[in-house]
């Protein structure tokens, strides 16, 4: 696909951390971006930081819901005409708790938006890349080094990011026929609101808490872009950017 057609891209999670920077990127790119979330004042504070408000199209969505997604990316289409990229980036947690301890309710929840909803996004991008012409386009996942390595008491949020990274491969095969990529960036750390009590003390495998460094979420952005930027022959299958001291890769 030409550098002139792969300039339309969606991205959820669009009004904080890591989904606005990327958003950010992708405008500063030339991208035109459909900004999906579920608070408009956040997303319209994105859209205002990118001074590139004629190449942004706001969405308050809820990615649990079908008909909020179909609904989403109908308008998408009307406006824009097609789609190129989409970054599956909205994500929640709980506060780390003992599977004992969990409820139903706050691992459905976890469950809903962690990975329903990059299934109901993905499923409507890909009705879309199949028909447009050029056909095809590219999805990048929002995953975890949770998807890697678990943190104490947190299965709903790991159990999610290791089914994101089962959807991805399995898009990636499935997309082959209709000329779509699909990869997953696994973050480490990035400096978002999400993380911040990282500064002050995380809980370690050994039930200590620590402090952990983090990065520019910035960093990640740039990572996304460059996914987004590649041609359809090739893919990124997964990607970790991650701080380098973060105790992630052997005993910590």
């Amino acid at each position: 696909m030409s550098s002139e057609t792969r300039r339309i891209a969606a991205v959820t999670g669009a009004g904080s951390g890591v989904g606005r920077q990327s958003t950010l990127a992708l405008l500063d790119d030339g991208y035109r971006v459909a900004l999906l979330g579920r608070r408009r004042a956040a997303l319209e504070e994105t859209v205002s930081l990118s001074g590139a408000g004629d190449r942004c199209l706001v969405l308050p969505t809820d990615v649990t819901s079908e008909t909020a997604i179909g609904a989403a990316f109908g308008e998408l289409v009307a406006a824009f005409g097609r789609l190129d990229v989409l970054f599956n980036n909205a994500g929640g947690n709980v506060p780390a708790t003992r599977i004992e301890d969990l409820t139903l309710e706050q691992w459905q929840g976890v469950v809903d938006v962690n990975l329903t909803g990059v299934f109901l996004c993905t499923r409507e991008a890909i009705r879309i890349m199949k028909r447009q012409r050029p056909k095809g386009g590219r999805i990048i996942n929002n995953g975890s080094v949770s998807a890697q390595m678990p943190r104490p008491f947190s299965a709903p949020y790991t159990s999610t990011k290791h089914a994101v990274t089962g959807l991805t491969k399995q898009v990636a095969l499935d997309g082959r026929e209709s000329n779509v990529a699909c990869g997953q960036i696994d973050i480490g750390n990035a400096a978002t609101p999400m993380t911040e009590r990282m500064a002050e003390g995380v809980l370690q495998a050994d039930l200590t808490l620590a402090p952990e460094p983090r990065i520019d979420a910035d960093h990640v952005a740039r990572a996304v872009l460059y996914m987004a930027n590649l041609p359809l022959s090739a893919n990124v299958l997964t990607m970790t950017v991650m701080a380098t001291r973060m105790p992630l890769v052997g005993r910590g």
